[in-house]
């Protein structure tokens, strides 16, 4: 997991601010939940790619294929660390859902 290269943080912070501001959509914006889904489509993908190679590695380990721990260890905190960062972003997209309901119009 390249943590350099994950664009949601950006898509997400502009989100999260929607209960604070009155601003309304302009041009260009109304693709931002297409970008903000994708990207959290995206970051699905991945975790779900890095627990099944965490998976692999403990197989591996465990038949003996491989006796290397520090690549188990590895393999688990990348899946680990992903399965955190994934939940983070479905809370405050909710979050962010959550206040757009309950906004007065």
């Amino acid at each position: 997991m390249d943590i350099t290269n994950i664009s949601a943080i950006q898509s997400l912070t502009d989100v999260s601010r929607y209960g604070s501001t009155t601003k309304v959509a302009q041009e260009g914006e109304e693709n931002q939940f297409d970008t903000l889904l994708s990207s959290a489509m995206n970051m699905i993908g991945e975790t779900n790619q890095l627990s099944n190679e965490a998976e692999a590695e403990e197989i591996r380990y465990a038949t003996g294929q491989s006796d290397n721990m520090h690549d188990l260890m590895v393999a688990q905190q990348k899946a680990n660390v992903s399965l955190q960062y994934t939940v983070a972003v479905k809370n405050t997209a909710l979050e962010a859902y959550r206040s757009l309901m309950n906004m007065q119009m």
